[in-house]
């Protein structure tokens, strides 16, 4: 049930107390910034003065940018409340709140030391969309994101007036809807009230990913038992009211306020604590000046951590970035990183004839709304040398002609890295075909030592515009291939890739929270074999492999083969052996495994090497609505 205005209006305040207390910053006034650099035109910044009319006229003008458009979008507000709070009990009542749906590629973040510092009265908020199959469906909702700000959810429909019936279920008082799937972050966000993932809508999703946010009231995300819902979803180093939901595969890792595990039958894993952690960079602005904040790395971490001391990172003034515009070609880039700047990228598509090379120790390479790197040569993308302390975050890089690394890690057999000071990438999202028509043997490749993957989707394309995706057109082996040591996956989605998604061969390595689909399309079993065995295993861990963990993985196949609008063809169905293979010794642990047809045929024989119940289209057992079959692993071994 949504908060009551008195208890929200208390915690609300006492989450603003606490964070206040802790920062060192002084505040800042509109008046008092200075003019903000040249971020070129995709950047929007805005100031508590600007009208909500005007607010809400440009972001509902970005809201409709097509799923594989080019076109990327950045806004920021500046320190300040914004819209009123006067409708917040009845939204139908509500006037002036700044209310726009989030559309693809476009992150709006707050300018602040502190996720209080901008308030939205409002919402910002993602809807679903139209499904032949379930009437609505956030199954496409990729590509967006919102950071550093706090929301008091008053959600009207876009285009309604105070006038306008309510329909069922769209005006919940207290209620922001962020009905996402991949790629749709929330960071070091506060919402004052519930936030619904489409549970109270009842919508497909395969979501996605919160870190480092507070949610007073309720995370609402349905019951795929009886409904269309969250199938998935990761939440890392929060604080929620609490979680009203059941799904295949929710993670938590150190959540103040999650739910007890309870895994097969239940769909939750919760640890107490996430292993490794280091929260994203962020544009702020104190003093009236510009700088990005890089948050340090932190072990066995909770709760929200919202802080800005010298303990918590470093503050980079902005004239130690190179500001990049689409129109810089790779040689003027990688010369201002070898002159010893930082890089910020701002939004466009940026077509590389040659990798971006990062050789220096605690460089950060930070990507403005979804900011995309294309190499059009057949090179990699982005190379980062075997050096500590690397901060790559929120790019999107998207495969052209056969290329056989498109982002690597250090250099083949190179290790080193620092456990303290690990290079970190943080919303990654590497695309194979969907945009545009491009080939890949692998889309990450991690060598060094002690590297964290915070948050990345490697997808190669299901559908997209033509020409682009098809069994022999958009080729793609491994999404990623990890070589290095003491490397952690924190919320890892891979998909679709024609062997192995993942492919793990270095010690130590952790997982927690991963999400993966085999392909689609092989058009036969016998062109999809791992030498003698059915097709290929999802996550692979080597056999020489001493130690492993990982927890919380959810593996599902949609084999269209042999099967037709209207149900199975003649002839033989796709299957493949096993969703994970990996040592079977006591010091490689996997817990919480599920697989699952979506739909279509075929299916998967075992869970994990030869363990785990077999799903298969054609034994159906209604486990979760909407899904053929679904089967889950507590343990292994």
């Amino acid at each position: 049930m949504p908060l009551s205005t008195s208890r929200r209006s208390r915690l609300a305040a006492a989450a603003v107390a606490g964070m206040t207390g802790a920062l060192a910053f002084t505040g800042l006034t509109p008046a008092s910034a200075a003019p903000a650099p040249d971020f070129g035109p995709n950047v929007k910044i805005f100031g508590p003065d600007t009208s909500v009319e005007k607010i809400n006229a440009y972001l509902q003008s970005i809201s409709a940018t097509p799923e594989m458009s080019s076109d990327r979008h950045a806004v920021f507000f500046l320190p300040g409340t914004y819209g009123s709070a006067a409708g917040e009990d009845d939204p139908a009542t509500a006037t002036g709140i700044v209310n726009s749906e989030v559309g693809y590629y476009t992150s709006i973040q707050g300018l602040g030391t502190a996720p209080g510092d901008v308030v939205i009265n409002g919402a910002l908020h993602v809807e679903p969309q139209p499904d032949p199959r379930f009437g609505a469906s956030s199954l496409r909702n990729f590509w967006r994101s919102l950071g550093n700000l706090s929301i008091n959810p008053i959600q009207r429909p876009v285009d309604a007036d105070a006038s306008s019936p309510r329909p069922e279920g769209i005006e919940e008082p207290h209620t922001m809807r962020w009905a996402v799937s991949q790629a749709a972050t929330l960071r070091r966000v506060h919402i004052q009230g519930d936030l619904d993932l489409t549970g109270r809508y009842g919508a497909n999703a395969f979501g996605t990913y919160v870190a480092n946010s507070r949610i007073d009231g309720a995370v609402i995300s349905g019951d795929v038992r009886v409904e269309p819902a969250q199938a998935q979803w990761y939440t890392r180093d929060s604080a929620i009211g609490t979680w009203d939901g059941y799904g295949v595969d929710y993670v938590f890792s150190g959540v103040d306020g999650a739910p007890a595990t309870d895994f097969a039958p239940g769909g939750n894993s919760s640890q107490a604590t996430t292993p490794v952690s280091r929260e994203a960079p962020f544009l702020f602005v104190d003093g009236g000046e510009f700088s990005v904040f890089v948050p340090s790395a932190k072990n066995n971490t909770a709760g929200t951590h919202w802080s800005m001391g010298k303990r918590d990172g470093n503050a980079v003034p902005i004239d130690r970035f190179f500001i990049a515009k689409p129109s810089d070609s790779a040689a003027t880039i990688n010369a201002a990183l070898a002159a010893g700047k930082n890089l910020i990228l701002t939004p466009g598509v940026y077509s590389l004839d040659r990798p971006i090379r990062v050789t220096r120790p605690d460089t950060v390479v930070m990507g403005l709304g979804y900011a995309s790197l294309a190499p059009t040569a057949g090179t990699t993308a982005l190379e980062v040398g075997g050096v500590p302390g690397t901060v790559v975050s929120g790019l999107t890089v998207d495969a052209g002609p056969g290329t056989d690394v498109l982002v690597r890690i250090g250099t083949a057999n190179g290790h080193g890295g620092a456990a303290m000071n690990p290079t970190t990438l943080s919303d990654l999202f590497v695309r194979v075909g969907g945009p545009r028509a491009g080939q890949a043997t692998t889309s990450v490749e991690v060598n060094s030592d002690h590297v964290l993957l915070d948050h990345t989707w490697l997808w190669r394309a299901d559908h997209g515009l033509p020409g682009t995706t098809g069994w022999t057109v958009n080729r793609a082996d491994h999404g990623l291939v990890v070589n290095g040591d003491d490397v952690t996956a924190l919320g890892l989605f891979v998909e679709h890739y024609q062997k192995e998604q993942v492919l793990w061969n270095g010690e130590r390595g952790r997982t927690v929270f991963y999400q993966s689909e085999f392909p689609y399309d092989p058009p036969s079993q016998a062109a999809w074999m791992d030498g003698a065995s059915e097709g290929y295993a999802s996550y692979v861990v080597a056999d020489d492999v001493r130690k492993h963990d990982a927890t919380g993985l959810a593996m599902y196949s949609l084999f269209t083969a042999g099967f037709g609008p209207t149900g199975p063809l003649s002839g033989p169905q796709i299957h493949v052996a096993s969703a994970i293979e990996a040592p079977g010794r006591p010091t490689v642990d996997f817990r919480s495994m599920a697989t699952g047809v979506i739909n279509a045929g075929g299916g998967i024989r075992h869970v994990i090497n030869d363990a785990g119940d077999a799903v298969d289209a054609a034994r159906p057992n209604g486990a979760v609505f909407g899904m053929t079959a679904v089967t889950r692993l507590p343990e292994y071994p």
